[in-house]
């Protein structure tokens, strides 16, 4: 599991005061903010990353255990009671009634209401045969889930939350400052409007418990590496009745000790001998299937490129086969029998006769030329 750096996300420096993280969350949140973004899932997600690492990072306690141990020492949710949904939680505490003003948003609803869980991250490293004809596994994944004892009401069972006596049940409590009327999060119900006075013993009031959770997941055949498979409903059980996130599975093909890939085609380095280069031959060459034959014509030369075709990598939108290509490399031989090099000096002596024959015959032309 892998999330980006809280800081990165934020655009600030770990060494970033509360004034300038609340600063840069609040230009980026407005950038962002799904009401002026309308259908751009790409803004959403930057959206909800930037509430969650702002849900750490604007709490010193949060935040020092951050610093400390990354996201392990925050969990897995990160502050996912107030930061997960993109809505409107802690972004109205920033920017005060004006946002209301501007987007027409109703706070008390927005906070009482179910969350969306948050989307999770698996990065899951196959092998380049796997990627090619297709991958299924099971993996398993830490993330938080309802609570089977209270049902996700986080209040023991024979009992129910009860509206917050210090909000009215509305999340927020509010108070003047000079000309303007300033909100904030309700201390006593961090929000929520409701108070426990009976907390579960299973997940002590939270509504959720973490829970490690095997799935199966098949790999499409032809997926290379960067590419992302979404399990909807998979990723991190919603607060107060929120529907549940999604996970997404980021696919990492390792690097084949034979083949290099480049799109779906397939290129392989085969090594062959000077006879087989100078008079041709039948070979055996490997594939993703198996071995197949390649005639190697007579004269080949190092470097010398052959296509097997429809031998490469499906294609992932199923659109035929990419093709193999086979590169050929001349061997030298670094030790040769009595007789091996008793041929090759005959050889060698044909054509040092060969090619005095044709320095004799460009000499003559010269010769015709200048005369």
């Amino acid at each position: 599991m892998s999330k980006r750096d809280y800081y990165e996300i934020l655009g600030v420096n770990r060494n970033a005061t509360e004034q300038e993280l609340k600063s840069s969350y609040r230009k980026l949140a407005m950038q962002y903010h799904p009401d002026r973004n309308p259908g751009n899932e790409e803004a959403e997600e930057k959206f909800k990353e930037l509430n969650e690492a702002y849900g750490v990072l604007s709490s010193a306690e949060s935040r020092s255990r951050y610093d400390r141990y990354g996201h392990a020492g925050v969990g897995t949710s990160a502050a996912s009671e107030n930061w997960a949904n993109p809505g409107f939680s802690g972004f109205e505490d920033i920017l005060g009634d004006l946002f209301s003003e501007v987007f027409g948003g109703n706070r008390n609803s927005r906070r009482n209401g179910a969350q969306r869980g948050s989307d999770l991250r698996y990065d899951l490293e196959i092998s380049l045969e796997q990627a090619a004809a297709g991958y299924k596994t099971k993996i398993s994944i830490p993330r938080l889930d309802k609570c089977e004892t209270c049902q996700g009401s986080g209040a023991a069972p024979g009992t129910s939350p009860v509206t917050c006596t210090s909000c009215n049940g509305a999340g927020s409590v509010r108070f003047q400052q000079g000309f303007f009327s300033v909100s904030r999060t309700c201390s006593q119900c961090r929000g929520t409007g409701r108070m426990i006075a009976s907390p579960c013993k299973t997940c002590f009031g939270q509504g959720r418990v973490e829970e490690q959770q095997d799935l199966e997941i098949k790999i499409p055949a032809g997926v290379d590496t960067g590419a992302r498979l979404r399990l909807a409903g998979e990723g991190e059980s919603g607060a107060n009745g929120g529907s549940p996130g999604d996970l997404y599975v980021v696919i990492h093909v390792k690097e084949h000790e034979l083949f290099e890939r480049q799109g779906n085609n397939l290129y392989v380095n085969v090594q062959i001998t000077f006879s087989q280069a100078a008079l041709g031959a039948e070979i055996k060459v490997p594939t993703l299937d198996g071995e197949d034959s390649l005639t190697i014509p007579e004269g080949t030369q190092t470097g010398s490129i052959f296509r097997l075709k429809g031998k490469g990598i499906v294609s992932l939108q199923g659109h035929g086969r990419g093709d193999l290509f086979v590169v050929t490399t001349i061997v030298t031989p670094s030790r040769l029998t009595r007789e091996q090099k008793r041929l090759l000096e005959q050889f060698a002596a044909i054509e040092e006769k060969q090619s005095g024959n044709a320095a004799r015959r460009f000499g003559s032309k010269v010769k015709d030329i200048f005369s």
